[in-house]
């Protein structure tokens, strides 16, 4: 689909023509990608946290810290492994995690709630840092990994279209600028989206922009207890999800693009920043997918050597976001949702695209595909794992059951009971 890239971590080098590279590179569009994902991430799955510290009944100061934890734990690991690797690095609180802790939270106490995050912290790193769960992603067929992509995208797409009937003015307008500033400066397509966006919001949903109140964020430390329940009941459902709704699509999405990334090193370390900001209320960190085809996508440079910066430029958003959350997370909470659906869906349409065109391309593996592709834009939930896992699984087991040969063709044996 993509060019193949090969992360570049071996061939950094540092000091002052370093730097003068990373100037090089940088770019509006790529720095742009990163406020649409900050838009993105805290508009909408950020209300999920919200809603499972209120089920946990945490106080004001436990609730900040945990933003604090999932903000700066999504941050500073994408920042510095974007620059590392020179490839788009998103991390990202899990919002089926979240989700899962909505229901959840409340059954434990706090102290054995954070106990479990650790634990689970611990156990997603062992499972990267042992390259154990790369090497069974990496067994996927490629056209499997595209149409799970696709389905993942293909609700943004759409959302643009299901937005019209709340705000037509705002949606198809910016729609209109997208692909007006496609024909003519293709690069600024979708900031010019975002801001006719937020113009025509303004003059006709209106556009809340206000800043909260109170200064730099102060964590709270929880010491952590560990109990069999907690253990039994949210670390290792958090670690199921982190791993097969969150990492397994996160991986996919780099290599549908034409990145090679070191899953040992980026699921080591989100596992390890998830243990060590557990105490403070995170439960845990790790790849992103959505906003990470938003970051890894041709519109925020033609040369996927340079879109890194999306990467970091994400991880600074959520850190400023993270250590300043009382001021600026009302800022993307009370933005119109016309608004992010019609932005996010434009910013990810050649993704779609570039995806559906990759899935399909083998013929004799578009059975798996197709059905890849309808298990994960189903939005399906089973056993409390999300559809993009599902759609991996299905399709794996389409592919199996329609390509794979038998054991007896693939060692040249005849089969068993036959005369030749």
């Amino acid at each position: 689909m993509a060019e193949e890239l090969i992360t570049r971590s071996a061939d950094r080098r540092d000091g002052p023509e370093e730097r003068r590279s990373l100037r090089r590179d940088v770019s509006v569009p790529a720095l742009l990608a990163g406020l649409v994902c900050i838009a993105v991430s805290f508009s909408g799955p950020l209300v999920v946290v919200l809603a499972a510290a209120s089920a946990g009944r945490l106080d004001a100061a436990h609730t900040a810290s945990w933003i604090w934890a999932v903000a700066i734990g999504s941050g500073l690991p994408g920042l510095l492994l974007s620059w590392w690797t020179r490839t788009p690095v998103i991390t990202a609180w899990s919002t089926p995690g979240a989700a899962l802790l909505v229901t959840s939270l409340g059954a434990y106490p706090y102290r054995e709630a954070v106990g479990a995050f650790l634990v689970s912290g611990v156990l997603v790193t062992l499972f990267g840092v042992t390259g154990l769960f790369g090497r069974l992603i990496a067994a996927i067929p490629a056209g499997i990994v595209n149409a799970m992509l696709a389905g993942i995208l293909f609700s943004f797409g759409a959302g643009i279209f299901g937005a019209v009937h709340g705000a037509p003015a705002l949606v198809l307008g910016s729609f209109a600028a997208f692909l007006l500033a496609k024909r003519l400066v293709p690069r600024y397509a979708v900031p010019v989206a975002l801001v006719a966006g937020g113009v025509l919001a303004a003059v006709t949903v209106g556009l809340p922009l206000h800043l909260g109140s109170g200064g730099p964020t102060v964590p709270v430390f929880t010491v952590p207890a560990f109990s069999g329940p907690a253990t039994v009941g949210l670390a290792l459902p958090l670690t199921i999800v982190a791993l097969v709704s969150q990492n397994a699509p996160g991986l996919g999405v780099m290599r549908a693009f034409g990145y090679r990334p070191d899953d040992r090193l980026l699921i080591g370390a989100t596992g390890g920043v998830s243990v060590l900001l557990a105490p403070f209320g995170s439960p845990g960190v790790n790849l992103a997918a959505i906003t990470a085809a938003i970051c890894a996508g041709p519109e925020n440079h033609p040369d996927p050597r340079r879109r890194y910066v999306a990467g970091m430029s994400v991880g600074l958003l959520y850190v400023l976001v993270g250590s300043f959350g009382g001021l600026l997370v009302s800022l993307f909470t009370g933005l119109p949702k016309e608004l992010i659906a019609v932005v996010a869906g434009v910013a990810l349409l050649a993704s779609l695209q570039g995806s559906l065109a990759a899935a399909v391309a083998d013929e004799h593996g578009r059975d798996a595909a197709v059905v890849t592709f309808l298990a994960s834009a189903s939005g399906m939930s089973l056993l409390g794992i999300g559809s993009a896992f599902w759609g991996l699984l299905l399709g794996l087991g389409t592919h199996l059951v329609l390509r794979a040969r038998p054991t007896w063709l693939r060692r040249g044996h005849a089969r068993p009971g036959s005369s030749t």
